[in-house]
């Protein structure tokens, strides 16, 4: 995130986010413009990305969909960094862009255990730390798939749905403890994802925005990075669409 730019900004100071699956793509930009605030960020990703770059992210080899990597991550942050304030579920996995009936269940399957379970095992070995500190924010990247139902993505539709309805949940629990569960929904941004999907399919979904293009990955970490300020306050369980005025619901 340009440092000169007009976005908010935000003393982050001492502050620790998690931000999974940030290797590139809105993970990395999420990671950047936490750093730019004062923050010290951690990508949880199987790849690190690239780390030459000034004031990179620090990183831990994770898989979201094994519990042991994410306990194995977990205790080297809090050896390295004494804690989590923030924790982003960014980790995302499409899949193919089939008909229901044609795609190939272990896929399918892949795209549920990456998108929802994913998101659940993190939150469920991050958020103790959170509850003995009574304090933290928590916020899932889902999709606006997950609202809308996306042709010839179920499983990611699914997975996102699934996504939404945990945070709903979530911040329902731990209303009254200091933490706080928010979600983003963004129609079509231009990051490595889209490259997973057919042309016609991403532009079917730009068709769709009355704005006529791609969010960029820096409007996502902008309101990611308020949904973790000192800001963001009464909103708990809420999911936030950015979609360039598709979604009006």
């Amino acid at each position: 995130m340009n440092p000169h730019s007009s976005c908010a900004r935000y003393d982050f100071t001492g502050r620790v986010a998690v931000v999974t699956g940030a290797a590139g793509g809105i993970g990395r930009a999420i990671c950047d413009a936490f750093i730019d605030n004062g923050a010290s960020a951690v990508n949880w990703d199987r790849i690190a990305g690239n780390v030459d770059t000034p004031n990179a992210p620090a990183h831990f080899h994770v898989d979201i969909t094994d519990p042991a990597s994410i306990e194995a991550a977990l205790a080297a942050t809090i050896d390295r960094f004494g804690r989590i304030d923030y924790l982003v579920n960014n980790a995302g996995f499409a899949g193919s862009t089939q008909p229901l009936d044609e795609c190939d269940p272990d896929e399918w399957q892949r795209v549920i255990e990456v998108n929802l379970l994913g998101t659940y095992h993190v939150s469920r070995i991050v958020l103790p730390g959170m509850r003995k500190a009574q304090s933290g924010r928590i916020v899932n990247v889902a999709s606006l798939a997950g609202k809308e139902g996306t042709a010839n993505a179920s499983a990611y539709s699914a997975a996102k749905a699934g996504v939404i309805a945990m945070t709903k949940s979530l911040g329902k629990e731990l209303a009254l403890t200091g933490i706080l569960v928010n979600g983003i929904a963004p129609a079509a941004v231009d990051t490595p994802l889209l490259r997973q999907m057919a042309a016609s399919h991403v532009q079917t979904m730009i068709d769709k925005s009355p704005m006529g293009r791609l969010g960029t990955t820096q409007e996502v970490a902008a309101l990611a990075l308020w949904l973790c300020s000192d800001s963001c306050t009464f909103n708990t369980g809420a999911t936030f669409d950015l979609s360039g005025g598709r979604a009006t619901y």
